[in-house]
């Protein structure tokens, strides 16, 4: 670690405490860091997360990161009591509880003199936070945006279109217009903007109002991935009379652990994986937050045994109280009798945390049965494995549209606009996926094929002379310039 002093100039970061938010957000700045060429330092200000798990996943975050010797400073925040009394949703929850950080911000930026703060960088979702660089002239603010260019086009268009949009997510038929995409059936709009949290609209149109006042949007995507939406963005499709800020498409911006890590002993997932022919595994897994009842558990198992497909399916319990992260689960109390028994030797079924992004990588997985969260689709596209969507919560039911209808990685899961009965995924409709996922059908084959092209592309992107590599340089030069830091 080194003291930002010594470079001409900072990065103030204000991540989110979400791990898949907060290591995206890290990761990318490790990509800004190795741009600068030591013109800048990194400065992270760690506020505490609201709950006791949560804030102890973001100190095991920051000690692994502190300890890795890359030139990244971590500041922790004071403390704030969260605000008490009914929200109409957790979106103002988390923007309240972001908002009392305000004053501790603008005093860690005060003190970081006298080096210059090159520009302040938010999560989306703490947006909040932007009108305290607003005070501070000289310091460019940008917002860092760790999921699609679909979903950023999006919440764009949310204040914009309020009352007809937020008329329409009460309902379930009809289409949305996300420019750049094709027509978005309702039953694929995000979770978080569904008709039972109709409150949540207010807070993400303000989310997106507020992106408006940025001097830039760094995303998680490229040209590459999502060329038709960020042209809609950059061509001023998405608010209309007003030209969005400049996005900067850095990604796919993934997260891989440290050498000394990946040393350590192999994983049982991937021992296992080891003894298997190369693409014969279809992988299923639900993120940090992913987990299913008993009987869709008994769905799943069906569907799984009849499709005579190798598997490898982590299977996690119901949170605890208090918690929104999934148990390790009682194979014996969710598991059909006699499943693990029947699929000996074919199926591996494992109750706890696996290492994804080794998994995704290894050449005996052939697919991947996922809940969509972008950092999971941008692991498996780096690896070229095609994906059957299976979405959850937040915007991973628009993210299952675009890797679907419109990038061409994935097989349809589940016909959302013939359901009556929510993302409830039925043994046949879980069998036929698999089959194909694995080459069975046309479908199938074509998005084998386009997750190999797409692996080619997303490594392209970020190498030397590809468009997120010269995006970088860009934004890093924007930076450097216009911060009070000299150009490398």
């Amino acid at each position: 670690m080194i003291d930002p002093s010594m470079a001409a100039g900072t990065i103030v970061f204000i991540p989110c405490w979400e791990s898949g938010h907060f290591m995206s957000m890290i990761a990318a700045g490790k990509r800004m860091l190795d741009a600068a060429a030591g013109a800048l330092s990194l400065t992270v200000l760690v506020m505490r997360a609201p709950t006791a798990a949560k804030a102890s996943e973001v100190e095991a975050h920051v000690r692994r990161e502190a300890a890795s010797g890359l030139d990244i400073r971590f500041l922790n925040l004071p403390a704030v009591e969260p605000s008490t009394g009914g929200f109409v949703a957790s979106e103002e929850f988390n923007f309240r509880y972001t908002q009392r950080h305000a004053p501790h911000v603008e005093e860690a930026i005060a003190g970081l003199a006298p080096t210059p703060v090159a520009a302040l960088v938010v999560d989306l979702f703490c947006t909040p936070l932007l009108d305290v660089a607003a005070d501070l002239a000289a310091v460019p603010r940008y917002v860092y945006f760790a999921s699609t260019a679909a979903f950023l086009a999006l919440m764009l268009r949310l204040p914009a279109f309020r009352d007809d949009l937020a008329a329409r997510l009460r309902g379930t038929e009809g289409t949305v217009h996300v420019p750049g995409l094709p027509p978005v059936p309702l039953r694929y709009m995000p979770a978080c903007l569904s008709r039972d949290k109709i409150g949540n609209y207010e807070w993400f149109a303000d989310y997106g109002r507020r992106f408006m006042d940025a001097r830039g949007i760094i995303i998680n995507s490229s040209v590459e991935l999502e060329g038709g939406v960020l042209d809609a963005i950059a061509d001023g499709r998405c608010v209309p009379g007003r030209p969005a800020p400049a996005v900067h498409a850095i990604g796919p911006v993934i997260w891989f652990a440290a050498r000394e890590q990946q040393q350590q002993q192999t994983h049982v997932c991937v021992q296992w994986l080891d003894a298997q022919p190369a693409g014969s595994v279809v992988f299923l897994c639900f993120g940090s937050k992913g987990f299913v009842d008993t009987a869709q558990v008994a769905e799943v198992a069906a569907g799984l045994e009849r499709s005579g497909h190798r598997f490898l399916w982590v299977l996690r319990g119901p949170p605890s109280a208090g918690s929104s992260h999934p148990t390790d689960a009682d194979l014996d109390a969710m598991l059909p009798g006699g499943f693990l028994e029947r699929t000996q030797g074919r199926g591996l079924v494992w109750p706890a945390w696996a290492p994804q992004k080794e998994v995704l990588a290894h050449p005996a997985v052939g697919g991947f049965v996922s809940h969509c969260g972008w950092n999971s689709a941008l692991e498996s596209m780096w690896f070229g494995v095609p994906m059957a969507p299976w979405p959850l919560y937040g915007e991973q039911h628009l993210n299952a549209f675009e890797l679907v209808r419109e990038m061409g990685v994935a097989v349809q899961l589940k016909d959302m606009e013939a359901s009556e009965v929510g993302y409830f995924v039925e043994a046949a409709e879980l069998e036929r996926a698999v089959r194909g996922l694995m080459g069975g059908t046309e479908e199938g084959r074509k998005a084998r094929e386009k997750a190999a092209e797409m692996k080619a592309a997303c490594r392209k992107a970020v190498e030397e002379g590809g468009s997120s590599h010269a995006a970088l340089r860009k934004l890093m030069a924007e930076m450097t310039t216009g911060g009070g830091a000299p150009p490398p």
